[in-house]
């Protein structure tokens, strides 16, 4: 008999009933040290005394209202992500998901507005993960989210990440956009080099296409600046985030420069809930915090920590560990084991950790933590690594 609870998810039997800072408590009061947060989602860790002041008094106020009228919250964290960004408009939805339906749908339109409305394709990359739409998962492209659900959404091209060849040989008169995550998440902590960021840059340039960088998962703070590309720097056309902006209260946004958006006009694209006025006052108060004094050098100096730990422990555990990826608090460890045990026994000493593709355990904490919890976490990882390294001499 199926669940009341429709099973998509491969849950554990653990449930938490409260969270502060870094920690998750479950119903008998064990704390686990929390890495994974929400999946990159917690940005600034469980019950932030700020958020959680910002939301109380919203919902005091008022929770929901129509796009129909004027939301200022949602003016004021657009002008501020314009302010901060490459971008001059913002479209605000409820996940990355809907960023994304929102991102392609504003090229094809980009491109019928500019009298070419044949350049409809999208070029995407191997390993790439924007979320479980079909659309998305067209997009995605991996058999273990595409599996059952053919025929998928036509239009997508897909080339090696880090192909730059293959990028330029894929371009043809169809093409509407590229569209990439600069680190993929879901495929590995896999980080696209600079080069070939700019590379994309150019290709789009020559082609007349739209770059689109999806950071739904590596943006907000996450790699040390506000977003990563802006550490490069290359500059998208269009560009999705979620997750961290609304530091695990639902938010999405799609941001572009005019000349993109130049077809989004009145009825081409729409959302019930984006942009209401209890997610617009989370998106403020987490902008406030991370663009706040020292908050982005705390979140480098805390990934430069982390990362030198990780690497002594891949020196210490050659048959548990193969390397580490990453930048700042966008953490992964390649594992030799299957990725799957290093998670569970990680969780049975007490740390929340979220596997990924390419046998990689992705580490992703609140931007919040510093070299006490660090610590912490290494020392959890060191004794789990001991653990399956025992298990790992005693089957040899």
């Amino acid at each position: 008999m199926i669940s009341a609870v429709m099973p998509t998810y491969a849950k554990t039997e653990l449930s938490f009933e409260r969270g502060e800072g870094a920690y998750l408590y479950d119903k008998n009061g064990r704390h686990y040290l929390d890495f994974c947060a929400g999946i990159a989602t917690n940005l600034l860790g469980h019950t932030h005394p700020y958020l959680v002041h910002a939301l109380k008094a919203q919902a005091e106020k008022l929770w929901h209202c129509s796009n129909l009228y004027r939301i200022p919250e949602q003016e004021r964290l657009a002008q501020r992500l314009v302010e901060h960004t490459f971008a001059d408009t913002v479209f605000f939805g409820n996940s990355g998901a809907e960023a994304i339906e929102c991102a392609l749908k504003m090229a094809r339109k980009y491109h019928d507005e500019t009298g070419n409305p044949d350049r409809y394709r999208t070029i995407v990359f191997d390993g790439a993960f924007h979320g479980r739409t079909l659309t998305a998962i067209s997009a995605g492209g991996q058999p273990k989210h595409t599996r059952g659900f053919e025929p998928l959404v036509p239009g997508f091209d897909r080339v090696p990440f880090g192909d730059l060849n293959a990028v330029r040989e894929a371009v043809g008169s169809k093409t509407a956009a590229i569209l990439i995550e600069p680190i993929q998440g879901e495929g590995g902590i896999r980080i696209a080099a600079p080069e070939f960021l700019q590379g994309l840059r150019q290709v789009a340039d020559l082609s007349g296409a739209l770059l689109i960088f999806d950071e739904v998962q590596c943006g907000v703070g996450r790699t040390g600046t506000l977003f990563h590309h802006q550490s490069i720097p290359v500059n998208p056309d269009i560009m999705t985030v979620a997750k961290g902006l609304g530091g695990g209260f639902p938010i999405g946004a799609c941001l572009a420069t005019e000349r993109a958006a130049s077809g989004m006009t009145a009825g081409s694209h729409a959302s019930t809930f984006g942009g209401n006025p209890l997610a617009m006052a989370v998106g403020n108060a987490v902008l406030d915090v991370v663009l706040g004094e020292g908050s982005l050098r705390g979140v480098q100096r805390a990934g430069r920590l982390m990362h030198a730990e990780l690497e002594q422990l891949v020196r210490n555990y050659p048959t548990i560990l193969a390397e580490t990826r990453g930048i700042g608090l966008m953490m992964g460890l390649k594992c030799v084991v299957p990725n799957t045990d290093l998670v569970a026994v990680l969780q049975s000493h007490g740390m929340l950790t979220v596997p990924s593709g390419d046998n990689v355990i992705r580490l992703v904490p609140p931007l919040i933590i510093g070299p006490n919890v660090v610590e912490q976490a290494i020392d959890i990882l060191d004794r789990s690594c001991r653990e399956l390294a025992k298990g790992h001499d005693s089957a040899s």
